[in-house]
Order: structure tokens, then C-alpha cells, then sequence
């Protein structure tokens, strides 16, 4: 007999294939077709997850589950694999990165068992301890995890001063690329388009580099630099949008103040 969970998954994956039969738009979907569909339902989990939104977390978990069989679906139709081969897959890769649990590997805490984890996915072939960081994640997430990643093997950090450290360092390296542009610009009377181009470069590797560090230090902090930047991006909306509200109780926007006028309400808004 089904358990509750097995006869809802089931149902799910019966709909999925009578509208993959007889629904003219699923008919027409490929893998490159729903593959932004996927990123945005995935962004929409990541947002009811940051709001702690539980009605919405369940929802949206239904709606990636969805698209997690849509893929199955497609593979199986183009005999590449089956949902059963995807769920078995993953379970047997559960199994062996979990040899403390079932096999009798001795582990301390949860670092042993990430070490554990990135040595034996090197046995089951990786090349390097960075491989299974995906290319196209967002930057701020992959510095994290990279950074995670390379833990694993000792190349850390001992200390959250050191890691300051190097955040000053970077700053001091990108405000001496800033001056030696305009230095460069203010010097040559037609400087050529390379050499601007050369300096701008250093100047975006260099701020490149105090980001890279700054996450670092996130890091350290036990802070996830990724929600903490989107944390003060939902409070500048919040602000700004209470500013335009401000100015048209007196019939004006934001374009008719000038920037002392709008920063006398951004800061009374703050104090609120």
C-alpha cells in the first residue's frame, strides 16, 4: 500500500505525463526552453525562504518539484535516463559521501564530514576540490563557495584579523589603481583607448578583489554575505519608495527635489 507521500508523488508524476501528452505548451518544452523558467522559480523559493514565508516556501517547493519532473520526463522521452534512475542516483550518492553513517568512517563534527565529502568526490573522479562550484552561479554565492570549498583542504585563514587584514589591503590596492588612472588620464594630453582600458581593468580587478575579500570576512563572521547585501537591498526599497511617497503628499516627485531636499527625507525616514 502507498504511503501518503509515494501517492502524491505519484500523482504528480501521472499529471506530468498526461500534459506532456495532450497540453499543446508542455508538448512544445525542451531542457533549454524551461531552463530560465527553472533559475526564476528557483530565485522565488530563495526569496520565500529570506521573508521565512512558510505559505510560500510550500508553494514553491511544489513548483520546483514540478520542474524537477518535467525534466525527468524529457530525459526519459529522449532515453537519456528515468526518474527513477535521477532518484536512485542521488541516493546512492548519499550513501557513499555519508560513510559515517553507513560505513564505519569516524567523524568529530560537521567539518570532518565536509572534508570527507570533497576527498571522496575527488576518488569518484573530480579533478579539483572548485569543480562542483557551477560556472553560472550568481558571483557573490560562487566567492562563497569557493572559498568554503578550499576550507575543506586547509587553505584558510587562522584568524578574523588576518582576514581583515587582507580586506585593507585590497582597499589600499584599488584606491592606488583609482590614482594611477587619473594620473595616467590627467598625464597624457590623448592617452590611447588601450591603456584606459588597461587601468580601467586594474581598477575592476582590484575591486574584484576587495569584494572576494569582503565575502571572506562574511565568512568569518558566520554572516551569508549574499542575504546580508539583499537584506540592505530590500531596505533601500523600502526607504526609497517611502521617500517618493513623502514627496507626493506635497505634489511632488522625486525628480522636481534637488538631492538636499531628498536626502533631508531620506534621513528623517531613517529615524523612523
Amino acid at each position: 500500500m502507498a504511503t501518503p507521500n509515494s501517492a502524491a508523488f505519484d500523482r504528480l508524476v501521472t499529471i506530468m505525463d498526461e500534459l506532456r501528452e495532450k497540453c499543446p505548451w508542455d508538448k512544445k518544452q525542451t531542457i533549454q526552453s524551461l531552463r530560465q523558467l527553472t533559475i526564476e522559480e528557483t530565485y522565488e523559493l530563495a526569496d520565500a525562504i529570506s521573508e521565512n514565508d512558510w505559505k510560500s516556501l510550500k508553494e514553491e517547493l511544489g513548483d520546483l518539484m514540478l520542474h524537477l519532473v518535467f525534466y525527468a520526463k524529457i530525459g526519459a522521452e529522449q532515453k537519456q535516463f528515468t526518474l527513477d534512475e535521477v532518484i536512485n542516483g542521488v541516493c546512492e550518492k548519499l550513501i557513499s559521501r555519508h560513510p559515517h553513517i553507513y560505513s564505519d568512517t569516524h567523524v568529530n563534527n560537521e567539518e570532518d564530514v565536509k572534508k570527507n565529502w570533497e576527498k571522496l568526490k575527488l576518488k569518484e573522479g573530480k579533478t579539483s576540490v572548485l569543480s562542483g562550484v557551477p560556472v553560472s552561479l550568481p558571483s557573490m554565492v560562487k566567492a562563497m563557495r569557493l572559498q568554503e570549498k578550499a576550507k575543506q583542504v586547509g587553505f584558510e585563514w587562522d584568524t578574523r584579523e588576518q582576514v581583515w587584514e587582507k580586506v585593507e589591503e585590497e582597499i589600499r590596492e584599488l584606491q592606488e589603481a583609482i590614482v594611477n588612472r587619473q594620473l595616467a588620464i590627467g598625464l597624457i594630453n590623448k592617452p590611447e583607448k588601450d591603456e584606459i582600458a588597461k587601468l580601467s581593468g586594474n581598477v575592476e580587478d582590484e575591486l574584484g578583489d576587495v569584494f572576494f575579500s569582503l565575502v571572506n570576512f562574511a565568512r568569518f563572521l558566520q554572516v551569508d554575505a549574499e542575504h546580508a547585501l539583499e537584506r540592505t537591498n530590500k531596505k533601500f526599497i523600502d526607504r526609497f519608495t517611502r521617500m517618493e511617497a513623502e514627496a507626493l503628499k506635497d505634489g511632488k516627485y522625486l525628480h522636481d527635489l534637488n538631492l538636499e531636499e531628498m536626502d533631508s527625507i531620506w534621513n528623517s525616514i531613517k529615524k523612523k
